[in-house]
């Protein structure tokens, strides 16, 4: 019996992504201009995925001599890395069983960083009380909030467990959802407003799963991803208000929350706007809460790690997450260390302060150059039509196709932006991501871009795209 004929339904249901297709043709494109074959341009840029530094971002420097040194402790010896670093690397081996960073922790994190997490949490939220015994360090956010997920969706009810998700949304969660036999329930984000998350259309969502499911979460990005908005207080508060009338668990994925770029906007936790709204709903409102290594400034995707904070639950539901998430031994000790860094930076005194300061200051006026440049050239084209990108790391404009261009796409068996990213990528060597992968309206094309670049990628990437988007309306108008 074939292997293939065991798989559960629910994998099989699993949509391949449209950027697979992308991926398989850029890797064939590098080795054809590696064997010499003449294009148009020497290498590939891949704005595809949320990586700062495959997109040119440096690394930071005490990060990286952090964790040299609780690598290769005899870096440590003499007075090759700076004071703050060999104390901070000393610290943290004291932390590690047996003094290596090549033990197993314990399952929840290394106990001194998961206290430090919480302090972190804690100073972000004014004060709000934090408890260690309520935060999983894990590899990665996207892996805590499967596991999550796990917990609330029972494949054996009837009917099938449903999570109100955000068109668009990051695709890696809709996969798992489906994964794990859940209903994706669409809630749609008003793009004219700024991909605005109203609570009208919460309430219009709820309602459409009648009959279809039982709700049981809402799933909120904020940051968002792809879309760059960031919510209001206000709109936190009322999301909160929603769940807690509708007693829907919430799952606020916040990795973004050190990318905001507006004037006059900020980053509210769920958490903070949760505990200011105070009783009966800061007692009542059951609430996880991701972040990650991986999404910050700092950019350590590599490494996998981050944390969920759980707010709210009953005893006996942690006691089963802590039984689910004991089926991993602990996240990288490596990105434990790197997620402590990223709580607890420099200080002004330290030695590394002064640069710590300069090179996340560059990375930070860099980004919110790239979102000038995008906001300027990108609706300056023809046929797009670009939202400010408020945080996150990523723009999401709307592209406007010629019916022409729809026809061949459809001729040629492809969803129309997957169609216009095929052949950005084949005639101007730029990779992106179609809209397709994270859900839009009926009749609505998008692309998807990382914007946390160098400069100087960013400021070529808008050319090639510049150059191929006008010689694509003509050819299509």
């Amino acid at each position: 019996m074939s292997v293939l004929q065991e798989i559960g339904s629910n994998v099989r249901n699993m949509k391949q992504l449209e950027n697979s297709v992308l991926a398989r043709r850029t890797t064939q494109i590098k080795e054809e201009l590696r064997q010499g074959v003449r294009k148009s341009y020497k290498e590939v840029i891949d704005v595809s995925w949320g990586d700062p530094h495959k997109a040119g971002v440096k690394p930071l420097s005490f990060v990286r001599q952090v964790l040299a040194a609780c690598l290769y402790p005899q870096l440590m010896d003499g007075d090759k890395l700076l004071v703050d670093v060999r104390q901070r690397a000393q610290r943290l081996l004291k932390a590690c069983t047996g003094g290596s960073v090549g033990s197993y922790s314990a399952t929840a994190g290394i106990p001194e960083i998961v206290q430090r997490v919480s302090e972190f949490i804690m100073r972000r939220d004014g004060g709000v009380p934090s408890h260690p015994e309520n935060i999983y360090i894990c590899p990665g956010s996207q892996w805590a909030l499967t596991n999550i997920l796990t917990v609330l969706v029972n494949p054996e009810a009837s009917p099938r467990t449903g999570v109100l998700t955000p068109v668009p949304c990051h695709s890696t969660t809709v996969l798992s959802l489906t994964a794990l036999g859940a209903v994706v329930v669409p809630y749609y984000l008003r793009e004219e407003s700024g991909w605005a998350l109203e609570v009208e259309e919460l309430h219009r969502a709820l309602d459409s799963a009648k009959g279809v499911c039982n709700p049981l979460a809402l799933y909120v990005i904020n940051p968002g991803n792809p879309a760059g908005y960031v919510q209001s207080r206000k709109s936190v508060q009322e999301v909160i208000r929603f769940a807690a009338e509708k007693r829907l668990f919430l799952l606020a994925d916040e990795v973004y929350q050190e990318c905001v770029y507006g004037e006059k906007t900020e980053f509210v936790s769920y958490k903070r706007a949760l505990a200011e709204m105070g009783p009966p709903l800061s007692d009542r409102v059951e609430l996880a809460s991701f972040h990650t290594a991986s999404k910050s400034l700092m950019g350590e995707c590599g490494l996998r790690c981050g944390y969920v904070e759980l707010v709210n639950l009953d005893p006996t539901v942690m006691k089963h997450i802590n039984s689910l998430f004991s089926t991993n031994a602990c996240a990288p000790v490596l990105g434990q260390i790197a997620l402590d860094v990223m709580m607890n930076p420099p200080q002004p005194g330290d030695p590394s302060y002064h640069l710590y300061v300069k090179e996340t200051q560059h990375i930070r006026t860099s980004v919110a150059e790239n979102v000038k440049r995008v906001d300027e050239v990108i609706n300056s084209l023809p046929g797009f039509s670009c939202q400010l990108v408020e945080g996150g790391a990523f723009a999401f404009p709307r592209l406007f196709l010629p019916p022409k261009a729809t026809k061949r796409a459809e001729e040629a068996g492809m969803q129309p932006d997957t169609f216009y990213c095929l052949r950005l990528l084949e005639e101007a060597g730029v990779l992106l991501s179609p809209g397709t992968d994270y859900g839009q309206k009926e009749g609505t094309y998008h692309i998807r871009f990382c914007i946390m670049t160098s400069l100087d990628i960013m400021e070529e990437l808008l050319r090639r795209l510049s150059i191929f988007h006008k010689r694509f309306m003509k050819e299509f108008s």
